[in-house]
């Protein structure tokens, strides 16, 4: 018998409350023992464990093939697995999650006036150390994102120092002249007279479902797996398309020229009934045009879910640990 699907899920915080949402919105919701274990599992999947980790812990997990799947942060994958071919080799991407949006970027003090763009850091970082006798201090928990990204514009007068606080604090207090770190609005590095340079965004952050190549996949654990994602995605079309339902003469025309003009499905065009899935951003634009074509009522219904023949994110995941 094969062992259980292992999710590893982070264990507190604002990640691991969007993601038990994310889950339960798939009609997966979490059963936890109690507050303090560090296991639960999914309703109705008894084959199925959720490791609760530490967001730090997790893409090491993954990466050592100890778990199936991980949520976790693109800047924590990028750091903790800074080689490209070696994350491509370890780690697969399967779907981001909508949640945890942030960037990892480069901020000086907003006092450096003269600082614009990286250009102008690798001027003020050679200058730096001919006038103090010392490198310019980086202060980061991003250690291998903030040196590909000062190599990559040529910045070498620098050295990293390593954050294990409060990083945008660092410049007030002296230990650090600027520093890299992740932000998600902004407002922490402007509230420490802080500013990000121009080109100095270096990744685009957002939680991600991923799976481990190295864990072992049973043919049991590859059906769970595309059981999950079957909701995961039915969920996500859900969110993406409205149904709308409405009577014509001419049903099954109608249909075939409103899915081409909105970039939709027609589900039943006889007669004269006629059942749409239209995406939901034109979802108005369909219901005019259709009442513009004579349609006398329009109705308009939020999907639960909508389950499709294919399932590309399960059959991609299959292809990339076979």
């Amino acid at each position: 018998m094969s062992g259980p699907l292992i999710i590893a899920v982070p264990s507190k915080g604002r990640l691991q409350e969007n993601a038990a949402a994310f889950f339960a919105r798939a009609g997966l919701p979490f059963v936890q023992n109690g507050a303090r274990e560090y296991r639960a599992r999914i309703q109705g999947l008894d084959d199925v464990e959720i490791a609760l980790l530490s967001a730090s812990e997790i893409v090491g997990e993954v990466a050592a093939g100890r778990v199936h799947l991980g949520i976790t942060g693109l800047d924590l994958v990028h750091e903790s697995v800074p080689e490209p071919a070696q994350r491509e080799r370890l780690i697969h991407l399967v779907q981001p999650l909508g949640f945890g949006h942030a960037d990892v970027v480069v901020a000086v003090p907003k006092a450096w006036i003269d600082v614009r763009a990286m250009a102008d850091l690798a001027d003020i970082a050679h200058d730096f150390r001919a006038r103090h006798g010392r490198w310019l201090r980086v202060a980061t928990k991003y250690i291998h994102l903030a040196r590909a990204h000062f190599d990559a514009h040529g910045i070498v007068d620098y050295r990293i120092v390593e954050s294990l606080g409060a990083t945008e604090g660092a410049p007030a207090a002296g230990s650090a002249e600027l520093i890299v770190d992740i932000t998600t609005t902004g407002s922490t590095l402007a509230a420490n007279a802080l500013k990000i340079v121009e080109d100095g965004v270096i990744l685009r952050s957002e939680a991600h479902l991923v799976a481990a190549r190295g864990a072992e996949w049973s043919a049991q654990n590859l059906a769970t797996v595309r059981a999950i994602l079957d909701r995961i995605l039915a969920e996500a079309r859900a969110r993406a398309v409205r149904e709308v339902r409405t009577r014509l003469p001419d049903a099954a025309e109608a249909g075939r020229a409103a899915a081409e003009a909105f970039g939709g499905t027609a589900l039943v065009a006889e007669g004269s009934e006629l059942v749409l899935h239209c995406p939901a951003r034109r979802v108005y634009d369909c219901v005019a045009w259709l009442k513009g074509r004579g349609a006398k009522t329009v109705a308009v219904f939020a999907a639960e879910a909508v389950f499709e023949p294919e399932n590309p994110l399960a059959d991609r995941l299959a292809a990339a640990v076979a």
